[in-house]
């Protein structure tokens, strides 16, 4: 069994591109960074998978037969995306289970220390917070900016520090960190890195045999548009025997260590199978172009929902804006906010709480335009005054 390719055609322009999602036609869907959305051709390759395991499960998902050949082309190929050996990379449902497998793996001991930054994603600092209560360490979240992330993050490092965790690109803030300068300055002061890369792949160029992450966990099925439940943990080769399994099987008395990691029992490979498609999906449409025009629109509406709430920047130097902006709502209660946008304006985007104030993350794919910035500034309006 092989991945099947996406048979969608190049588009010679860049308006944009809804009508190659199955999004809901009715609805004005800002939330990609969420869940992500599957392009039609990706979903029909998905779904292709699916039958052709159907069709005889033993060829496709036997060990002895179709199922390493098939993780193995995949591997091949997200490899060479993200600028990684394939022999450093293992397949995961999605980076909360990498970042899981990072820090559940660590042998900490009563007294040390796991250095993070505030501007981490809440189930990542809810995982720290029980890991480091279940062994005495301490889990030490830095407030800082971008703009400062590697000096405040260092200066926090003592002869206690383990790992520090930091988020290539933020969830509730959106904001781009400088992970490889990090990488690079804990390296020299011996302390080991953990990257959130969710919402990177996709949107980020990434070279990660360069960018010198001990751990680098990512995301296919948000900003790549595969189907859900695909993402990835790359390891450095000798960070690798410290991991210990998701599950031991079938795969564990293997020599290589991302053959070791392959096999988790029977379950539903397909959404890593279809990774390939949307690779293809991405190169046959330009996407590259697409994401600038995407993250135009991402400048302006962090431009114009600032003006809007009168609201403060959230860091010093913002920096460079990608496909999400967050700015920080009037005093308000963000979940009921977004419920009510999306049931009574038909418009999906993030309201959340990020250290205990209300903000607002918009995100941008290439199924967006001005027009659906347009309709959520109105219900806007209409909400808050």
């Amino acid at each position: 069994m092989h991945p099947l390719r996406t048979v969608a055609r190049a588009r010679p322009t860049l308006e944009p591109v809804r009508e190659l999602f199955a999004l809901d036609p009715t609805l004005v869907f800002l939330n990609h960074g969420s869940f992500g959305a599957c392009p039609r051709s990706v979903l029909d390759a998905y779904q292709e998978i699916q039958r052709e395991i159907e069709r005889n499960p033993v060829e496709a998902l036997s060990l002895y037969r179709g199922f390493p050949p098939a993780v193995a082309h995949v591997r091949e190929r997200l490899a060479a995306y993200v600028g990684a050996d394939a022999a450093n990379l293992v397949l995961v449902p999605n980076a909360s289970t990498g970042v899981n497998m990072v820090a559940r793996s660590l042998d900490l001991r009563p007294g040390d220390e796991v250095i993070a930054t505030t501007h981490e994603y809440g189930g990542n600092d809810v995982l720290w917070r029980w890991v480091c209560e279940r062994s005495g360490a301490r889990y030490i979240a830095v407030d800082t900016t971008p703009a400062r992330a590697a000096d405040d993050l260092l200066a926090a490092v003592t002869d206690r520090t383990r790992v520090l965790f930091v988020s290539h690109v933020s969830s509730p803030t959106a904001l781009l960190f400088p992970v490889e300068d990090v990488c690079r300055r804990a390296r020299e002061a011996g302390v080991a890195v953990l990257v959130d890369g969710a919402h990177a792949p996709g949107q980020v160029t990434l070279e990660l045999e360069r960018l010198g992450a001990d751990w680098y966990a990512g995301n296919c099925h948000k900003w790549l548009c595969a189907p859900k439940g695909a993402g990835f943990l790359h390891a450095r080769p000798e960070r690798q025997a410290e991991l210990e399994p998701l599950v031991v099987s079938w795969d564990w008395a293997l020599d290589e260590w991302a053959d070791r990691h392959r096999w988790h029992g029977t379950h539903d490979p397909s959404p890593y199978l279809a990774v390939p498609a949307a690779i293809d999906f991405q190169e046959e449409h330009r996407w590259d172009d697409v994401r600038r025009r995407c993250r135009s629109l991402a400048l302006r509406a962090r431009r114009e929902l600032a003006e809007l709430f009168a609201a403060e920047p959230l860091a010093e130097n913002e920096g460079e804006v990608l496909q999400m902006a967050t700015v920080r709502l009037p005093p308000c209660n963000p979940f009921e906010l977004g419920a009510r946008l999306a049931h009574e304006h038909r418009v999906e985007v993030l309201a959340q709480e990020w250290r205990r104030q209300p903000v607002l993350r918009v995100s941008f794919q290439g199924y967006n335009d001005e027009e659906d910035l347009a309709a959520l500034s109105v219900a806007l309006r209409k909400e808050l005054g």
